[in-house]
């Protein structure tokens, strides 16, 4: 009998905590499949001694039962993946149970370097990207120009194809002076490919034959919510589809094959680079935040924004994503404040509005408070340990969200994880 995949997607900004849960849960999986984004997102994993972190290789690595797949929905650098293999591999890893559809497409340098030249041309309207070509990787798979992993096994298509970009990116390239030559792009390129090779499967197929053999899948999703390109805050947002739905169509399966979603939503709210921010708190509790949360980005280092639970955002996403039930992370991190905070509305123009008016101007916020605790939780694992103050914000913010919490992080290891 045919099994359904599962999803774990993040409801906010991105740096949910996505990783730690995806490999907590992971235990109970087969295979572990990310359906879209680049190596623009880390996900990171604290197994004891072992830290982790990944961008482009699905977060079930350190189960070593667990295949791992990355899916159509993709965009990969050559030169990132081959460097994660190999410091999965210098850990123990077993990297022949990773796999990548044909169907995903490649980042060249040349993406990389567009992308930085775009944000620089963009000045005070910087986007805030990570400058690693995904955006420009995307743009060339839907204008019909882009490289696939299954092409990679075609050295003389590649090399024509590459030939082509590079000839149409005159004026984009011409202040980027560290890009290999063509002829060496393309050397460098095919010696990359005969390394992945073992590597890329018929992506459909592998999922298909999965499922049908009653398999279970753990889908894993990149960045959050709010930065999907066609329902986030726009045009502050990633390049492809990060909600539930985007699993669909990153690895090739219908609606009717999804099980459960599970948003990962941080116990307060962060914002990496430009773009609307309601519950942002710019003040001393914003430092705090990111002091005790250690809010600095896995793939780029820059700090992250901060502020308090947005329960509109929240609301938003559980709906885009058809949610099941929620992981709430980073719970640790409120210990010690006196009180906290919780954005419970907007309004603009003196009238009541939805998230769909987060970016404009003179909105204003409504934000409730409720009663802080100084207890240490993170050695507790149940949530009824927890102290009543605490338990008392989880029950809010289920109040708020609509959907019952089965999980609660306490910490980065994998064990700090309340049920």
């Amino acid at each position: 009998m045919a099994s359904k995949a599962d999803i774990i997607v993040g409801l906010q900004w991105g740096d949910e905590g996505k990783g730690r849960v995806v490999d907590y849960y992971a235990r109970d999986y087969d295979i572990v499949a990310r359906f879209g984004g680049g190596d623009n997102a880390g996900h990171s994993i604290v197994v004891g001694a072992t830290k982790l972190a990944l961008r482009v290789v699905p977060s079930g690595a350190l189960h070593p039962n667990v295949e791992l797949f990355i899916g159509g929905g993709t965009v990969v650098g050559l030169a990132a993946l081959l460097d994660e293999l190999d410091r999965l591999a210098a850990i123990g890893v077993d990297v022949e149970r990773i796999k990548i559809s044909d169907r995903a497409h490649v980042v060249f340098p040349y993406h990389a370097a567009q992308d930085r030249a775009a944000e620089a041309a963009r000045g005070e309207r910087a986007i805030g990207t990570t400058g690693r070509g995904i955006g420009p990787a995307y743009v060339d798979r839907v204008a019909r120009t882009g490289i696939t992993f299954g092409d990679l096994a075609h050295p003389e298509l590649v090399a024509d194809r590459l030939r082509f970009n590079l000839a149409g990116r005159g004026a984009l390239l011409a202040g980027a002076h560290d890009l290999p030559s063509e002829e060496a792009l393309i050397a460098q390129t095919l010696e990359s490919a005969e390394r992945v090779r073992r590597h890329v499967v018929d992506g459909v197929e592998y999922v298909h034959t999965a499922l049908e053999r009653g398999r279970r899948i753990l889908i894993e999703g990149a960045q959050g919510t709010l930065l999907d390109v066609g329902f986030g805050t726009y045009p502050y947002v990633t390049s492809s589809h990060t909600i539930a739905g985007g699993a669909c169509t990153g690895l090739g399966i219908g609606p009717t094959a999804i099980g459960r979603v599970i948003g990962v939503v941080k116990a307060y709210a962060t914002r990496v680079g430009a773009g609307p921010f309601p519950s942002e708190c710019t003040d001393a509790v914003g430092e705090h935040l990111r002091a005790e949360g250690a809010e600095f980005g896995t793939v780029t280092g820059r700090p992250r924004r901060c502020g308090w639970f947005d329960a509109v955002a929240g609301r938003y996403a559980v709906r885009l994503n058809g949610l099941s039930a929620a992981v709430v992370t980073k719970l640790d991190v409120l210990t010690g404040l006196d009180r906290i905070g919780i954005v419970t509305g907007y309004r603009l123009n003196g009238r009541e509005a939805g998230f769909g008016a987060a970016s404009a101007p003179g909105l204003e916020t409504t934000t409730e408070y409720v009663e802080g605790w100084r207890e240490p939780i993170s050695h507790i694992r149940s949530i009824g340990s927890l102290p009543e103050q605490a338990r008392r914000y989880l029950q809010r913010l289920r109040e708020l969200l609509g959907v019952p919490i089965e999980r609660v992080s306490l910490g980065p290891e994998r064990s700090e994880l309340a049920e």
